[in-house]
């Protein structure tokens, strides 16, 4: 009977008390924190500024030298 009490605490109340805890910190983990999101929003605007520069860069290299795009994908 003396061994039968810690298995039981062990069973009835520990075990229990980290399966909650776990499961408590998943569903917390579950959603995009604010810190992430205001990085991802920040990359986000980093890709389009850079995107549109080289557009930009494009349209310059179209206007000086029109053949520059077939003279390029001959090389590869």
């Amino acid at each position: 009977m003396d061994e039968a009490i810690p298995i039981m605490i062990i069973l009835f109340v520990i075990l229990p008390w980290i399966i909650f805890h776990y499961i408590t910190k998943w569903k917390a983990m579950k959603g995009i924190s604010p810190e992430d999101e205001a990085s991802f929003s920040d990359l986000r605007t980093s890709a389009d500024r850079l995107e549109e520069r080289l557009r930009t860069m494009e349209r310059i290299m179209d206007d000086e030298i029109p053949d520059w795009r077939s003279r390029h994908h001959e090389k590869f």
